[in-house]
């Protein structure tokens, strides 16, 4: 099976930073395509933070550019997402994505974290 732990988050004061790391977990051999952030405020659609793909290119939500940096460690197996100048309306629940291909399986599927909760304080 397959698993995304994330940790990181918790409760930062407006103008403070967080590293959010998500690492992969499988029982099998797996290769990672492209992997990404997510986030969702109460009441609100989830949307994407940032993604990254194989081969290092990236791309960001017009809202977060320039503060928001997203990184992947493929020894490691993971994805980093760094939040510098944070703002209260940053507060959100953050998820990690990944497609992941398992040695021995058809195709590849797509993964979720499961969560960690980030709190700005104004």
């Amino acid at each position: 099976q397959v698993q995304l732990v994330e940790s990181g988050g918790g409760l930062v004061q407006a103008g403070g930073s967080l590293r959010l790391s998500c690492v992969v977990h499988a029982s099998s051999s797996f290769s990672i395509n492209a992997m990404g952030w997510y986030r969702q405020a109460p009441g609100k659609q989830r949307e994407l933070v940032a993604v990254i793909r194989t081969g290092g290119s990236t791309n960001y939500a017009d809202s977060v550019k320039g503060q928001f940096t997203i990184s992947r460690d493929n020894a490691k197996s993971a994805v980093y997402l760094q939040g510098n100048s944070l703002k209260p309306e940053d507060t959100a629940v953050y998820y990690c994505n990944a497609n992941i291909r398992v040695v021995g399986k058809i195709g590849a599927d797509d993964y979720w974290g499961q969560g960690t909760q980030v709190t700005v304080s104004s």
